[in-house]
């Protein structure tokens, strides 16, 4: 389990979160939900500790996450931000293989190999292996960049708007895999996403938030109404059900 205990913070003195607490239970699929400026990604790399813990504290498994080793770290959350900076040469097999560093530095053991493999096979990149990324589309490109944080082998993988820029198939096709994923190997997902119709379609639980507070958290049959939607987003839309999931109506 992730906890977050009282957590705020600012960024150039404006304040992004507000004493924010919240137990993120392990396994299963987690989506973070919101308007823009509602502190989702923020709250995303502070657990993953990309930046600086300004007040409260955070705990994995009971373990203060500002004492953890790099290494420790690394093999216990895997992060994907919005912007990731990686060479257009490399093919596909090379990518994923970056996820094994924290374990070779550099020198892949057998074990890093079988777990390339896996992590290539679990997410459909057999045809493309030897592909270079800046030939693949940007559902490809994705899957790939998933499966290398999967090669940590982390047991959190913590993913902010994956689905940015993707078309509906390719939106479709990775949510099935990171929920099969936390499903067949009790890995633990928590994703920010921009459309509540996939959080409500494919998270086991959701968290809302809004200016910087968390306002609703648990299954999406439960928290996802016409109430919620105009408190959290300011609209009005009608919340139908279908297959006990909420379905928003645009």
């Amino acid at each position: 389990m992730i906890r977050c205990e009282g957590i705020s913070h600012a960024i150039g003195g404006v304040k992004i979160l507000h004493d924010v607490s919240l137990d993120l239970p392990k396994g299963g699929v987690t989506a973070l939900i919101g308007p823009n400026g509602a502190g989702k990604s923020t709250l995303l790399s502070l657990i993953a500790r990309l930046i600086p813990l300004q007040s409260g504290r955070i705990t994995v498994e009971d373990r203060d996450l500002s004492q953890m080793r790099g290494d420790d770290l690394a093999r216990t959350r895997a992060i994907l931000t919005q912007s990731v900076d990686i060479a257009p040469r490399l093919t596909v097999e090379q990518l994923v293989g970056f996820g094994r560093y924290s374990h070779s530095k550099g020198r892949p053991t057998d074990a890093c190999r079988t777990m390339i493999d896996r992590a290539i096979a679990r997410f459909d990149l057999q045809d493309l292996r030897t592909r270079m990324i800046d030939t693949l589309s940007g559902g490809q490109r994705q899957r790939a960049l998933i499966a290398m944080i999967y090669a940590q082998d982390s047991g959190y993988l913590l993913l902010d708007e994956p689905l940015n820029n993707l078309d509906i198939a390719a939106s479709r096709s990775l949510m099935r895999h990171l929920v099969e994923l936390a499903r067949d190997e009790a890995r633990t997902v928590l994703i920010v996403l921009h459309d509540v119709n996939y959080a409500c379609a494919y998270a086991d639980r959701i968290v809302a938030m809004s200016g910087g507070r968390v306002v609703a958290q648990g299954p999406p049959a439960e928290i996802v109404t016409a109430t919620l939607l105009s408190d959290v987003f300011n609209t009005d839309a009608t919340v139908e059900h279908l297959a006990g999931r909420p379905v928003i109506l645009v």
